[in-house]
């Protein structure tokens, strides 16, 4: 039997919110967000993976909503540019 093991990455463990969505998050559920993202985030450099901290990560620890740069990672990812408030260097994910 072969075994393969894969490295995650964060964008395998992220969670992505929409503005509108966001919105209907509570108070306790955004902070609850806010945690595990920031979690996973030291999960994953604690197990030696070298990456440059997302933008999504520096956000939250800031006390920021993250939604607008998730919004625009998103539309990166999938149509490759960026919106009008999405200038600048990409997060790193």
């Amino acid at each position: 039997m072969t075994c393969f093991q894969e490295l995650v990455t964060f964008r395998d463990v992220a969670v992505d919110f929409s503005r509108q969505e966001w919105e209907y998050l509570d108070p306790i559920q955004r902070d609850l967000y806010r945690d595990v993202m920031l979690e996973n985030y030291r999960n994953l450099v604690s197990l030696g993976h070298s990456i440059s901290k997302p933008d999504v990560v520096d956000l939250l620890e800031q006390g920021k909503e993250p939604w607008m740069i998730l919004r625009e990672e998103t539309r990166r990812q999938y149509t490759g540019k960026e919106g009008k408030e999405g200038k600048g260097k990409p997060s790193g994910w």
